[in-house]
Protein backbone atom coordinates (compact mmCIF):
# COMPACT_ATOMS: atom_id res chain seq x y z
CA UNK A 1 0.00 0.00 0.00
CA UNK A 2 1.36 3.99 -0.81
CA UNK A 3 0.61 6.47 1.23
CA UNK A 4 -0.75 9.90 0.61
CA UNK A 5 -0.79 12.70 3.21
CA UNK A 6 -2.91 15.53 2.33
CA UNK A 7 -1.04 18.87 4.19
CA UNK A 8 -4.40 20.48 5.68
CA UNK A 9 -7.75 19.49 5.77
CA UNK A 10 -9.51 18.63 2.62
CA UNK A 11 -11.95 21.76 0.60
CA UNK A 12 -15.49 20.68 0.81
CA UNK A 13 -16.97 18.82 -1.90
CA UNK A 14 -13.51 18.22 -3.25
CA UNK A 15 -13.06 14.15 -5.02
CA UNK A 16 -9.22 14.64 -4.15
CA UNK A 17 -9.63 12.19 -1.72
CA UNK A 18 -11.68 9.65 -3.82
CA UNK A 19 -8.89 9.70 -6.56
CA UNK A 20 -6.09 9.36 -4.32
CA UNK A 21 -7.72 5.54 -2.90
CA UNK A 22 -8.68 5.08 -6.72
CA UNK A 23 -4.96 4.91 -7.53
CA UNK A 24 -4.48 2.98 -4.51
CA UNK A 25 -2.84 5.46 -1.98
CA UNK A 26 -4.26 4.98 1.85
CA UNK A 27 -5.10 8.86 2.43
CA UNK A 28 -4.18 10.81 5.39
CA UNK A 29 -5.21 14.42 6.83
CA UNK A 30 -2.87 16.63 8.61
CA UNK A 31 -5.89 18.07 10.11
CA UNK A 32 -4.59 19.29 13.50
CA UNK A 33 -3.97 22.68 14.83
CA UNK A 34 -0.28 22.83 13.66
CA UNK A 35 -0.66 21.19 10.07
CA UNK A 36 3.27 21.21 9.79
CA UNK A 37 3.75 18.96 12.77
CA UNK A 38 0.85 17.27 11.90
CA UNK A 39 2.33 16.04 8.34
CA UNK A 40 5.56 15.43 10.09
CA UNK A 41 3.88 13.28 12.87
CA UNK A 42 2.18 11.20 9.36
CA UNK A 43 5.07 10.88 8.17
CA UNK A 44 7.03 9.33 10.54
CA UNK A 45 4.21 6.69 10.49
CA UNK A 46 4.61 5.87 6.93
CA UNK A 47 6.48 2.53 6.58
CA UNK A 48 10.19 2.99 4.76
CA UNK A 49 9.10 0.79 2.36
CA UNK A 50 5.87 2.26 0.64
CA UNK A 51 5.73 5.03 -1.99
CA UNK A 52 4.69 8.54 -0.84
CA UNK A 53 2.68 11.33 -2.07
CA UNK A 54 2.80 14.64 -0.54
CA UNK A 55 -0.42 16.37 -1.48
CA UNK A 56 -1.49 19.89 -1.03
CA UNK A 57 -5.68 19.78 -0.09
CA UNK A 58 -6.56 22.73 -2.44
CA UNK A 59 -5.42 20.89 -5.50
CA UNK A 60 -8.03 20.60 -8.26
CA UNK A 61 -7.17 18.60 -11.48
CA UNK A 62 -7.67 15.12 -13.34
CA UNK A 63 -7.25 12.06 -11.40
CA UNK A 64 -4.64 11.06 -14.61
CA UNK A 65 -2.73 13.74 -13.36
CA UNK A 66 -2.25 12.35 -10.33
CA UNK A 67 -1.46 9.19 -12.06
CA UNK A 68 1.49 10.19 -13.83
CA UNK A 69 3.32 12.22 -11.24
CA UNK A 70 2.42 9.89 -8.47
CA UNK A 71 2.39 5.90 -10.15
CA UNK A 72 5.32 5.86 -12.65
CA UNK A 73 7.53 3.41 -11.94
CA UNK A 74 10.33 4.52 -13.88
CA UNK A 75 10.89 8.37 -11.61
CA UNK A 76 11.70 8.17 -8.30
CA UNK A 77 10.22 11.47 -7.73
CA UNK A 78 7.26 13.07 -10.10
CA UNK A 79 5.82 16.34 -9.41
CA UNK A 80 2.59 19.07 -10.34
CA UNK A 81 1.53 22.04 -8.30
CA UNK A 82 0.92 21.58 -5.21
CA UNK A 83 1.83 17.31 -5.60
CA UNK A 84 4.60 15.53 -4.62
CA UNK A 85 5.37 11.99 -4.77
CA UNK A 86 8.51 9.82 -3.51
CA UNK A 87 9.32 6.35 -3.99
CA UNK A 88 11.26 4.68 -0.93
CA UNK A 89 14.45 5.67 -2.45
CA UNK A 90 13.99 9.37 -2.95
CA UNK A 91 11.87 9.79 0.50
CA UNK A 92 15.63 8.95 1.67
CA UNK A 93 16.67 12.11 0.55
CA UNK A 94 13.64 14.50 1.62
CA UNK A 95 15.01 17.64 3.28
CA UNK A 96 13.44 18.11 6.76
CA UNK A 97 11.21 20.53 7.21
CA UNK A 98 9.79 20.33 3.66
CA UNK A 99 6.84 17.72 3.58
CA UNK A 100 4.45 20.34 4.32
CA UNK A 101 5.18 22.24 1.11
CA UNK A 102 5.16 19.55 -1.90
CA UNK A 103 6.11 22.44 -4.41
CA UNK A 104 9.02 23.57 -1.98
CA UNK A 105 9.69 20.14 -1.50
CA UNK A 106 10.50 19.02 -4.96
CA UNK A 107 12.50 22.00 -4.95
CA UNK A 108 14.88 20.87 -2.52
CA UNK A 109 14.78 17.29 -3.92
CA UNK A 110 16.23 18.87 -7.69
CA UNK A 111 18.69 21.94 -5.78
CA UNK A 112 20.19 18.46 -3.71
CA UNK A 113 20.46 16.74 -7.21
CA UNK A 114 17.53 14.53 -6.93
CA UNK A 115 15.53 14.65 -10.80
CA UNK A 116 12.00 15.26 -10.30
CA UNK A 117 9.64 13.83 -13.09
CA UNK A 118 7.05 16.54 -14.01
CA UNK A 119 4.81 14.84 -16.76
CA UNK A 120 3.70 16.63 -19.60
CA UNK A 121 -0.45 17.45 -19.12
CA UNK A 122 -0.92 18.32 -22.28
CA UNK A 123 -5.05 19.18 -22.22
CA UNK A 124 -5.25 17.93 -18.14
CA UNK A 125 -5.73 20.19 -15.71
CA UNK A 126 -3.25 20.30 -12.48
CA UNK A 127 -3.85 23.57 -9.87
CA UNK A 128 -3.35 24.96 -6.79
CA UNK A 129 -5.94 27.69 -6.76
CA UNK A 130 -5.07 30.58 -4.92
CA UNK A 131 -9.25 31.85 -4.02
CA UNK A 132 -12.67 30.36 -4.61
CA UNK A 133 -13.12 32.25 -8.22
CA UNK A 134 -10.02 30.45 -9.06
CA UNK A 135 -11.27 27.03 -8.08
CA UNK A 136 -14.23 27.55 -9.75
CA UNK A 137 -12.51 28.11 -13.07
CA UNK A 138 -10.45 25.34 -12.71
CA UNK A 139 -12.79 23.27 -12.16
CA UNK A 140 -14.58 23.91 -14.74
CA UNK A 141 -11.56 23.16 -17.00
CA UNK A 142 -11.16 19.84 -15.72
CA UNK A 143 -15.13 19.33 -16.60
CA UNK A 144 -14.57 20.13 -19.49
CA UNK A 145 -11.87 17.57 -20.61
CA UNK A 146 -12.45 13.71 -20.90
CA UNK A 147 -9.05 12.67 -18.93
CA UNK A 148 -10.28 8.72 -19.39
CA UNK A 149 -10.36 9.95 -23.45
CA UNK A 150 -6.83 11.44 -22.97
CA UNK A 151 -5.56 8.50 -21.30
CA UNK A 152 -6.78 6.08 -23.76
CA UNK A 153 -5.19 8.56 -26.54
CA UNK A 154 -1.45 8.76 -24.27
CA UNK A 155 -1.29 4.71 -24.57
CA UNK A 156 -1.02 4.45 -28.15
CA UNK A 157 2.93 4.95 -29.02
CA UNK A 158 3.56 8.72 -30.79
CA UNK A 159 5.34 7.46 -33.72
CA UNK A 160 4.15 4.34 -35.10
CA UNK A 161 3.90 2.63 -38.35
CA UNK A 162 0.74 3.02 -40.73
CA UNK A 163 -1.00 -0.27 -40.20
CA UNK A 164 -0.44 -0.50 -36.55
CA UNK A 165 -1.43 3.19 -36.26
CA UNK A 166 -4.48 2.83 -38.37
CA UNK A 167 -5.45 -1.17 -38.06
CA UNK A 168 -4.66 -1.86 -35.04
CA UNK A 169 -4.86 1.05 -32.34
CA UNK A 170 -8.09 1.98 -33.00
CA UNK A 171 -9.13 -0.82 -31.12
CA UNK A 172 -6.13 -2.40 -29.49
CA UNK A 173 -6.23 0.34 -27.15
CA UNK A 174 -9.93 -0.86 -26.14
CA UNK A 175 -8.31 -4.41 -25.22
CA UNK A 176 -5.92 -2.74 -23.01
CA UNK A 177 -8.15 -0.69 -21.23
CA UNK A 178 -10.10 -3.86 -20.68
CA UNK A 179 -7.48 -5.95 -19.54
CA UNK A 180 -6.16 -3.39 -16.96
CA UNK A 181 -9.92 -3.44 -15.17
CA UNK A 182 -9.13 -7.01 -14.85
CA UNK A 183 -6.02 -6.90 -13.26
CA UNK A 184 -3.95 -8.21 -16.31
CA UNK A 185 -0.47 -7.36 -16.83
CA UNK A 186 1.77 -6.33 -19.78
CA UNK A 187 3.93 -9.59 -19.09
CA UNK A 188 0.71 -11.99 -19.16
CA UNK A 189 -0.46 -10.04 -22.59
CA UNK A 190 3.11 -10.59 -23.81
CA UNK A 191 2.75 -14.14 -22.74
CA UNK A 192 -0.35 -14.53 -24.59
CA UNK A 193 1.22 -12.84 -28.00
CA UNK A 194 4.01 -15.45 -28.26
CA UNK A 195 1.65 -17.97 -27.69
CA UNK A 196 -0.19 -17.22 -30.16
CA UNK A 197 2.58 -16.81 -32.73
CA UNK A 198 3.72 -20.17 -31.27
CA UNK A 199 0.97 -21.86 -32.22
CA UNK A 200 0.67 -19.73 -35.61
CA UNK A 201 3.81 -21.27 -36.54
CA UNK A 202 2.74 -24.60 -35.83
CA UNK A 203 -0.37 -24.51 -37.99
CA UNK A 204 1.90 -23.46 -40.92
CA UNK A 205 4.38 -26.20 -40.07
CA UNK A 206 1.14 -28.06 -41.27
CA UNK A 207 1.98 -27.86 -44.70
CA UNK A 208 -2.07 -27.90 -45.45
CA UNK A 209 -4.16 -25.12 -47.34
CA UNK A 210 -6.39 -24.32 -44.05
CA UNK A 211 -2.76 -24.32 -41.24
CA UNK A 212 -1.85 -21.55 -43.66
CA UNK A 213 -5.09 -19.92 -43.21
CA UNK A 214 -5.25 -20.69 -39.67
CA UNK A 215 -1.37 -19.05 -39.17
CA UNK A 216 -1.86 -16.14 -41.14
CA UNK A 217 -4.70 -15.16 -39.29
CA UNK A 218 -3.88 -16.17 -35.66
CA UNK A 219 -0.42 -13.99 -36.78
CA UNK A 220 -1.92 -10.88 -36.78
CA UNK A 221 -3.92 -11.91 -33.62
CA UNK A 222 -0.16 -11.74 -32.12
CA UNK A 223 0.38 -8.16 -33.21
CA UNK A 224 -2.88 -7.36 -31.93
CA UNK A 225 -1.48 -8.74 -28.51
CA UNK A 226 1.69 -7.22 -29.35
CA UNK A 227 0.28 -3.59 -29.73
CA UNK A 228 -1.91 -4.14 -26.33
CA UNK A 229 0.83 -4.95 -24.25
CA UNK A 230 3.15 -1.78 -24.52
CA UNK A 231 -0.27 0.43 -24.97
CA UNK A 232 -1.32 -1.41 -21.47
CA UNK A 233 2.11 -0.56 -20.11
CA UNK A 234 1.32 2.81 -20.61
CA UNK A 235 -2.71 3.37 -20.30
CA UNK A 236 -2.24 1.60 -16.35
CA UNK A 237 2.29 2.77 -16.25
CA UNK A 238 3.08 -0.83 -15.61
CA UNK A 239 6.16 -0.43 -16.96
CA UNK A 240 8.99 -2.75 -16.01
CA UNK A 241 12.45 -3.53 -16.87
CA UNK A 242 11.75 -7.14 -17.25
CA UNK A 243 8.34 -6.62 -19.46
CA UNK A 244 10.33 -4.43 -21.82
CA UNK A 245 13.15 -7.07 -22.28
CA UNK A 246 10.47 -9.86 -22.91
CA UNK A 247 8.95 -7.79 -25.48
CA UNK A 248 11.53 -7.15 -27.33
CA UNK A 249 13.05 -10.36 -27.48
CA UNK A 250 9.53 -12.54 -27.96
CA UNK A 251 8.84 -9.93 -31.09
CA UNK A 252 12.18 -11.89 -32.39
CA UNK A 253 11.34 -15.16 -31.12
CA UNK A 254 7.89 -15.02 -32.49
CA UNK A 255 8.72 -13.97 -36.40
CA UNK A 256 11.56 -16.27 -36.65
CA UNK A 257 9.85 -19.04 -34.98
CA UNK A 258 7.35 -18.26 -37.85
CA UNK A 259 9.65 -18.42 -40.57
CA UNK A 260 10.72 -22.32 -39.33
CA UNK A 261 7.10 -23.06 -39.40
CA UNK A 262 6.60 -21.85 -42.58
CA UNK A 263 9.91 -23.70 -43.81
CA UNK A 264 8.53 -26.86 -42.02
CA UNK A 265 5.40 -26.73 -43.97
CA UNK A 266 6.98 -26.46 -47.07
CA UNK A 267 9.04 -29.28 -46.40
CA UNK A 268 6.32 -31.53 -45.79
CA UNK A 269 4.71 -30.48 -49.68
CA UNK A 270 7.91 -31.13 -51.14
CA UNK A 271 9.74 -27.46 -51.29
CA UNK A 272 12.46 -26.77 -49.58
CA UNK A 273 13.21 -23.11 -48.95
CA UNK A 274 15.01 -23.24 -45.34
CA UNK A 275 17.70 -21.50 -47.46
CA UNK A 276 14.68 -18.84 -47.94
CA UNK A 277 14.03 -18.80 -43.89
CA UNK A 278 17.62 -18.14 -42.97
CA UNK A 279 18.46 -15.73 -46.02
CA UNK A 280 15.04 -14.16 -44.37
CA UNK A 281 16.98 -14.03 -40.85
CA UNK A 282 19.92 -12.69 -41.97
CA UNK A 283 18.59 -9.53 -43.82
CA UNK A 284 15.94 -8.48 -40.96
CA UNK A 285 18.92 -8.83 -38.38
CA UNK A 286 21.73 -7.10 -40.29
CA UNK A 287 18.80 -4.23 -41.40
CA UNK A 288 18.22 -4.06 -37.25
CA UNK A 289 21.66 -3.58 -36.44
CA UNK A 290 21.96 -0.77 -39.38
CA UNK A 291 19.68 0.99 -37.26
CA UNK A 292 20.46 0.51 -33.76
CA UNK A 293 24.65 0.61 -34.88
CA UNK A 294 23.96 4.26 -36.77
CA UNK A 295 21.78 5.37 -33.89
CA UNK A 296 24.38 4.34 -30.98
CA UNK A 297 26.95 6.30 -33.27
CA UNK A 298 24.81 9.53 -33.38
CA UNK A 299 23.65 9.42 -29.73
CA UNK A 300 25.67 12.43 -28.45
CA UNK A 301 25.15 14.36 -31.29
CA UNK A 302 23.14 17.59 -30.83
CA UNK A 303 21.87 18.28 -34.60
CA UNK A 304 22.93 16.56 -38.20
CA UNK A 305 22.70 19.39 -40.70
CA UNK A 306 23.40 16.85 -43.38
CA UNK A 307 21.22 17.66 -46.70
CA UNK A 308 19.56 14.26 -46.43
CA UNK A 309 18.53 15.67 -42.51
CA UNK A 310 17.42 18.77 -43.79
CA UNK A 311 15.14 17.66 -46.62
CA UNK A 312 14.02 15.32 -44.23
CA UNK A 313 12.84 18.03 -41.95
CA UNK A 314 10.73 19.37 -44.96
CA UNK A 315 9.39 16.32 -46.09
CA UNK A 316 7.65 15.98 -42.65
CA UNK A 317 5.63 19.19 -43.28
CA UNK A 318 3.73 17.06 -45.76
CA UNK A 319 1.86 14.64 -43.77
CA UNK A 320 1.51 11.98 -46.43
CA UNK A 321 5.20 11.92 -47.15
CA UNK A 322 6.08 10.63 -43.06
CA UNK A 323 3.57 7.85 -43.78
CA UNK A 324 5.15 7.01 -47.04
CA UNK A 325 8.50 7.10 -45.06
CA UNK A 326 7.39 4.66 -42.53
CA UNK A 327 5.89 2.12 -44.50
CA UNK A 328 8.90 1.82 -47.05
CA UNK A 329 11.23 0.79 -44.34
CA UNK A 330 8.87 -2.05 -43.46
CA UNK A 331 8.32 -2.07 -39.55
CA UNK A 332 7.07 -4.62 -37.67
CA UNK A 333 3.55 -4.14 -38.30
CA UNK A 334 3.61 -4.12 -42.10
CA UNK A 335 6.07 -6.62 -41.96
CA UNK A 336 4.04 -8.88 -40.14
CA UNK A 337 0.88 -7.95 -42.47
CA UNK A 338 2.41 -8.61 -45.49
CA UNK A 339 3.02 -12.18 -44.45
CA UNK A 340 0.33 -12.98 -42.74
CA UNK A 341 -1.84 -12.14 -46.09
CA UNK A 342 0.84 -14.43 -48.07
CA UNK A 343 1.38 -16.69 -46.17
CA UNK A 344 -2.95 -17.56 -46.16
CA UNK A 345 -3.41 -16.61 -49.80
CA UNK A 346 0.02 -18.14 -51.37
CA UNK A 347 2.91 -20.49 -50.86
CA UNK A 348 5.53 -20.60 -48.44
CA UNK A 349 7.84 -19.93 -51.05
CA UNK A 350 6.27 -16.73 -53.02
CA UNK A 351 6.10 -15.73 -49.24
CA UNK A 352 9.79 -15.90 -48.41
CA UNK A 353 10.40 -14.43 -52.15
CA UNK A 354 8.48 -11.65 -51.13
CA UNK A 355 9.63 -10.65 -48.10
CA UNK A 356 13.40 -10.87 -49.20
CA UNK A 357 12.50 -8.31 -51.96
CA UNK A 358 10.43 -6.27 -49.76
CA UNK A 359 13.19 -6.27 -47.21
CA UNK A 360 15.93 -5.79 -49.60
CA UNK A 361 13.99 -2.33 -50.90
CA UNK A 362 13.59 -1.31 -47.51
CA UNK A 363 17.52 -1.72 -46.54
CA UNK A 364 18.85 0.06 -49.19
CA UNK A 365 16.46 2.88 -48.71
CA UNK A 366 17.29 3.23 -45.00
CA UNK A 367 21.01 2.21 -45.14
CA UNK A 368 21.30 5.03 -47.89
CA UNK A 369 19.77 7.42 -45.75
CA UNK A 370 22.16 7.05 -43.19
CA UNK A 371 24.86 6.77 -45.07
CA UNK A 372 24.21 10.34 -46.39
CA UNK A 373 23.35 11.62 -43.03
CA UNK A 374 26.71 10.38 -42.23
CA UNK A 375 28.43 12.66 -45.08
CA UNK A 376 29.23 15.58 -43.11
CA UNK A 377 29.31 14.07 -39.40
CA UNK A 378 32.29 14.99 -37.02
CA UNK A 379 34.45 12.60 -35.15
CA UNK A 380 31.92 10.24 -32.81
CA UNK A 381 32.26 10.71 -29.35
CA UNK A 382 34.23 8.06 -27.05
CA UNK A 383 31.01 6.64 -25.54
CA UNK A 384 29.53 6.18 -29.12
CA UNK A 385 32.60 4.66 -30.42
CA UNK A 386 32.44 2.43 -27.46
CA UNK A 387 29.05 1.52 -28.21
CA UNK A 388 29.53 0.70 -31.63
CA UNK A 389 32.36 -1.35 -30.71
CA UNK A 390 30.22 -3.35 -28.38
CA UNK A 391 27.99 -4.07 -31.25
CA UNK A 392 30.82 -5.43 -33.66
CA UNK A 393 30.66 -8.78 -31.18
CA UNK A 394 34.19 -9.42 -31.43
CA UNK A 395 36.37 -11.57 -29.87
CA UNK A 396 39.81 -12.18 -28.41
CA UNK A 397 41.29 -13.47 -32.26
CA UNK A 398 40.29 -9.79 -33.50
CA UNK A 399 41.36 -8.25 -30.05
CA UNK A 400 45.02 -10.18 -30.97
CA UNK A 401 45.10 -9.05 -34.52
CA UNK A 402 44.36 -5.37 -33.50
CA UNK A 403 47.03 -5.30 -31.12
CA UNK A 404 49.44 -6.71 -33.30
CA UNK A 405 48.10 -4.28 -36.30
CA UNK A 406 47.63 -0.70 -34.33
CA UNK A 407 50.48 0.26 -35.87
CA UNK A 408 48.62 0.54 -39.30
CA UNK A 409 47.23 3.48 -40.48
CA UNK A 410 43.96 3.79 -42.26
CA UNK A 411 41.98 6.86 -44.08
CA UNK A 412 38.75 7.76 -41.91
CA UNK A 413 36.75 5.36 -44.12
CA UNK A 414 39.50 2.92 -43.79
CA UNK A 415 37.99 0.74 -41.17
CA UNK A 416 34.76 0.34 -42.92
CA UNK A 417 36.47 -0.76 -46.23
CA UNK A 418 38.84 -2.96 -44.61
CA UNK A 419 35.94 -5.26 -42.75
CA UNK A 420 33.99 -5.08 -46.13
CA UNK A 421 36.65 -6.68 -47.91
CA UNK A 422 37.36 -9.36 -45.15
CA UNK A 423 33.57 -10.09 -45.35
CA UNK A 424 33.33 -10.34 -49.40
CA UNK A 425 36.65 -12.79 -48.89
CA UNK A 426 35.18 -15.22 -46.56
CA UNK A 427 31.79 -14.91 -48.73
CA UNK A 428 33.57 -15.73 -51.85
CA UNK A 429 35.50 -18.12 -50.88
CA UNK A 430 32.50 -20.30 -48.72
CA UNK A 431 30.76 -19.87 -52.00
CA UNK A 432 33.07 -20.50 -54.61
CA UNK A 433 35.99 -23.08 -53.06
CA UNK A 434 35.40 -26.67 -53.13
CA UNK A 435 33.72 -28.29 -50.25
CA UNK A 436 36.18 -29.62 -47.77
CA UNK A 437 38.59 -27.45 -48.81
CA UNK A 438 40.76 -25.63 -46.44
CA UNK A 439 40.65 -22.62 -48.80
CA UNK A 440 37.14 -21.36 -46.43
CA UNK A 441 39.26 -21.94 -43.11
CA UNK A 442 42.35 -19.69 -44.73
CA UNK A 443 40.17 -16.81 -45.65
CA UNK A 444 38.13 -16.80 -41.70
CA UNK A 445 41.72 -16.17 -41.12
CA UNK A 446 41.84 -13.59 -43.16
CA UNK A 447 38.32 -12.25 -42.15
CA UNK A 448 39.81 -12.40 -38.60
CA UNK A 449 42.59 -10.35 -39.49
CA UNK A 450 40.69 -7.64 -41.75
CA UNK A 451 38.45 -7.39 -38.69
CA UNK A 452 41.38 -6.89 -36.21
CA UNK A 453 42.95 -4.08 -38.27
CA UNK A 454 39.54 -2.39 -38.78
CA UNK A 455 39.04 -2.43 -34.89
CA UNK A 456 42.88 -1.09 -33.90
CA UNK A 457 41.67 2.06 -33.64
CA UNK A 458 38.28 4.04 -31.55
CA UNK A 459 35.71 4.04 -33.91
CA UNK A 460 34.80 6.90 -34.36
CA UNK A 461 35.15 7.47 -38.54
CA UNK A 462 31.88 8.82 -40.13
CA UNK A 463 31.06 5.34 -41.48
CA UNK A 464 32.44 3.01 -38.56
CA UNK A 465 28.54 1.85 -37.99
CA UNK A 466 28.90 -0.09 -40.48
CA UNK A 467 31.27 -2.26 -39.41
CA UNK A 468 28.17 -4.14 -37.06
CA UNK A 469 26.12 -5.20 -39.85
CA UNK A 470 29.30 -6.50 -42.24
CA UNK A 471 30.33 -8.56 -39.33
CA UNK A 472 26.97 -9.68 -39.08
CA UNK A 473 26.29 -10.71 -42.89
CA UNK A 474 29.53 -12.12 -43.00
CA UNK A 475 29.06 -14.31 -40.01
CA UNK A 476 25.53 -14.95 -40.79
CA UNK A 477 26.14 -15.49 -44.57
CA UNK A 478 29.26 -18.21 -44.47
CA UNK A 479 27.23 -19.95 -41.80
CA UNK A 480 24.06 -20.05 -44.66
CA UNK A 481 26.05 -20.84 -47.83
CA UNK A 482 28.52 -23.73 -46.07
CA UNK A 483 24.72 -24.91 -45.00
CA UNK A 484 23.40 -24.69 -48.96
CA UNK A 485 25.83 -26.18 -50.69
CA UNK A 486 26.10 -28.94 -48.48
CA UNK A 487 22.94 -30.58 -49.98
CA UNK A 488 22.34 -32.32 -46.97
CA UNK A 489 18.83 -32.91 -45.78
CA UNK A 490 19.36 -31.07 -42.15
CA UNK A 491 22.08 -28.82 -42.27
CA UNK A 492 19.89 -26.27 -43.19
CA UNK A 493 17.98 -26.46 -40.08
CA UNK A 494 20.89 -26.90 -38.00
CA UNK A 495 22.00 -23.25 -39.62
CA UNK A 496 18.81 -21.94 -38.89
CA UNK A 497 19.12 -22.84 -34.99
CA UNK A 498 22.68 -21.77 -35.18
CA UNK A 499 21.91 -18.29 -36.28
CA UNK A 500 18.43 -18.10 -34.79
CA UNK A 501 21.06 -18.21 -31.26
CA UNK A 502 23.50 -16.00 -32.55
CA UNK A 503 20.37 -13.55 -33.52
CA UNK A 504 19.30 -13.51 -29.99
CA UNK A 505 23.01 -12.47 -28.58
CA UNK A 506 23.34 -10.22 -30.86
CA UNK A 507 19.52 -8.46 -29.92
CA UNK A 508 20.18 -8.65 -26.65
CA UNK A 509 23.50 -6.35 -26.74
CA UNK A 510 21.68 -4.07 -28.20
CA UNK A 511 19.20 -4.02 -25.11
CA UNK A 512 21.37 -3.59 -22.97
CA UNK A 513 23.43 -0.98 -25.12
CA UNK A 514 19.86 0.80 -25.10
CA UNK A 515 18.83 0.76 -21.74
CA UNK A 516 22.26 2.43 -20.63
CA UNK A 517 23.20 -0.66 -18.89
CA UNK A 518 26.42 -0.77 -21.34
CA UNK A 519 27.71 -4.21 -23.25
CA UNK A 520 27.68 -7.61 -22.47
CA UNK A 521 30.53 -8.78 -19.93
CA UNK A 522 34.05 -9.19 -21.69
CA UNK A 523 33.48 -13.23 -20.52
CA UNK A 524 30.58 -13.64 -22.36
CA UNK A 525 31.90 -12.57 -25.74
CA UNK A 526 35.14 -14.50 -25.71
CA UNK A 527 33.04 -17.51 -24.05
CA UNK A 528 31.10 -17.78 -27.30
CA UNK A 529 33.92 -16.90 -29.41
CA UNK A 530 33.42 -13.74 -31.13
CA UNK A 531 31.99 -13.14 -34.42
CA UNK A 532 35.58 -13.67 -35.74
CA UNK A 533 36.11 -16.80 -33.83
CA UNK A 534 32.70 -18.44 -34.68
CA UNK A 535 33.30 -17.99 -38.65
CA UNK A 536 36.60 -19.62 -38.32
CA UNK A 537 35.02 -22.55 -36.28
CA UNK A 538 31.85 -22.88 -39.05
CA UNK A 539 35.05 -23.32 -41.45
CA UNK A 540 36.80 -25.83 -39.81
CA UNK A 541 33.25 -27.84 -39.41
CA UNK A 542 33.08 -27.57 -43.46
CA UNK A 543 36.47 -28.76 -43.69
CA UNK A 544 36.18 -31.71 -41.62
CA UNK A 545 33.24 -32.90 -42.72
CA UNK A 546 31.59 -31.91 -46.07
CA UNK A 547 34.82 -33.29 -47.92
CA UNK A 548 33.96 -36.66 -50.22
CA UNK A 549 33.93 -38.80 -47.25
CA UNK A 550 30.24 -39.26 -46.70
CA UNK A 551 30.25 -37.89 -43.44
CA UNK A 552 27.96 -34.48 -43.89
CA UNK A 553 26.02 -36.24 -40.78
CA UNK A 554 29.12 -34.37 -38.70
CA UNK A 555 28.81 -30.99 -40.07
CA UNK A 556 25.04 -31.13 -39.21
CA UNK A 557 26.03 -32.34 -35.66
CA UNK A 558 29.08 -29.94 -34.93
CA UNK A 559 26.33 -26.75 -36.14
CA UNK A 560 23.55 -27.92 -33.56
CA UNK A 561 26.11 -28.28 -30.85
CA UNK A 562 27.27 -25.21 -31.71
CA UNK A 563 23.97 -23.83 -31.46
CA UNK A 564 23.31 -25.44 -28.32
CA UNK A 565 26.04 -24.34 -26.33
CA UNK A 566 25.81 -20.42 -27.70
CA UNK A 567 21.99 -20.55 -26.64
CA UNK A 568 22.44 -22.21 -23.42
CA UNK A 569 25.74 -19.50 -22.27
CA UNK A 570 23.97 -16.29 -23.83
CA UNK A 571 20.08 -17.64 -22.03
CA UNK A 572 21.40 -17.97 -18.78
CA UNK A 573 23.32 -14.69 -18.66
CA UNK A 574 20.86 -13.09 -20.68
CA UNK A 575 17.96 -14.19 -17.80
CA UNK A 576 20.32 -13.42 -15.13
CA UNK A 577 21.14 -9.95 -15.62
CA UNK A 578 17.50 -8.45 -16.67
CA UNK A 579 15.97 -10.12 -13.69
CA UNK A 580 18.82 -9.18 -11.39
CA UNK A 581 19.65 -5.29 -13.28
CA UNK A 582 18.29 -2.20 -12.00
CA UNK A 583 18.69 -1.02 -16.09
CA UNK A 584 15.38 -0.71 -18.42
CA UNK A 585 15.72 -2.18 -21.58
CA UNK A 586 14.47 0.17 -24.28
CA UNK A 587 12.92 -1.55 -27.45
CA UNK A 588 10.46 0.21 -29.49
CA UNK A 589 10.43 -0.61 -33.30
CA UNK A 590 8.65 1.94 -35.50
CA UNK A 591 8.66 3.00 -38.55
CA UNK A 592 11.03 5.38 -38.77
CA UNK A 593 12.02 7.20 -42.30
CA UNK A 594 15.74 7.50 -43.13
Amino acid sequence: MSTAILTGPPVAGSPLEADLRSLGFDVRVADGTDPSADVNAHLARVAPQERLALVDPRFVGHAHALRLALTDPRFEAGALPGVLGLTPEARRHLPSGTADDPDAAARALEAAGIPVHRPELGVLVAAVPADEAARQEAERAVAAVDDEQVRLRSAVKARDGFFTTFCISPYSRYIARWCARRGLTPNQVTTASLITALIAAACAATGQRWGFVVAGVLLIASFVLDATDGQLARYALKYSKLGAWLDATFDRAKEYAYYAGLALGAARGGDDVWALALGAMLLMTARHTVDFSFNEASRDEVANTSPTAVLSKRLDSAGWTVWARRMIVLPIGERWALIAVLTAATTPRITFVVLLVAGTLAACYTTAGRLLRSVRRRARTDRAAAGVFALTDSGPLAEVAGRLLRPVRLPSLGAPAVALLGGAVILATAWASPLGSPWPIVAAAVYALCSGVALARPLKGPLDWLLPPIFRIAEYGTVLVLAARSQTDGALPAAFGLVAALAYHHYDTVYRIRGDAGAPPHWLVRAVGGHEGRTLVVTVFAALWLGGGGHTQGFIFALTALAVVIAAVVLVESIRFWVSSHAPAVHDETGEPA
